[in-house]
């Protein structure tokens, strides 16, 4: 299984973007699927986690309210969007599948990484 993410760039603070992770080859079948995020010199973070088969959603208190994770079954996609973006959110963010956690442990696929900057 790969994951590929996208939809990363520049942002204005206040302002929104939309990230997508697809996933290609084999059976894909994870408990969740779920968003990261590391910024320079940071440890990588939790940032969100969505169950793959039911409504289950988790977020980082950093970014609750503000983000919001989704998933397209039949695409093999999952979503975060980003509103009311603030500097402290420029992160590399990256997708992950696996198990219901929090914790880079719980995630055994990962997706390659798109650089998120919000000016202020």
């Amino acid at each position: 299984v790969q994951l590929q993410a996208s939809g990363g760039g520049l942002a204005q603070a206040g302002g929104s973007l939309r990230l997508s992770c697809a996933a290609s080859g084999g059976t894909f079948t994870p408990v969740a699927m779920g968003w990261f995020r590391q910024a320079p010199g940071k440890e990588r973070e939790f940032v969100a986690r969505k169950a793959w088969s039911g409504t289950a959603t988790s977020y980082a208190d950093s970014v609750k309210g503000r983000f919001t994770i989704s998933r397209d079954i039949a695409k093999r996609t999952v979503y975060l969007q980003m509103n009311s973006l603030r500097p402290e959110d420029t992160a590399v963010y990256y997708c992950a599948a696996g198990r219901w956690g929090s914790q880079r442990r719980d995630y055994d696929y990962w997706g390659q990484g798109t650089l998120v900057t919000v000016s202020s």
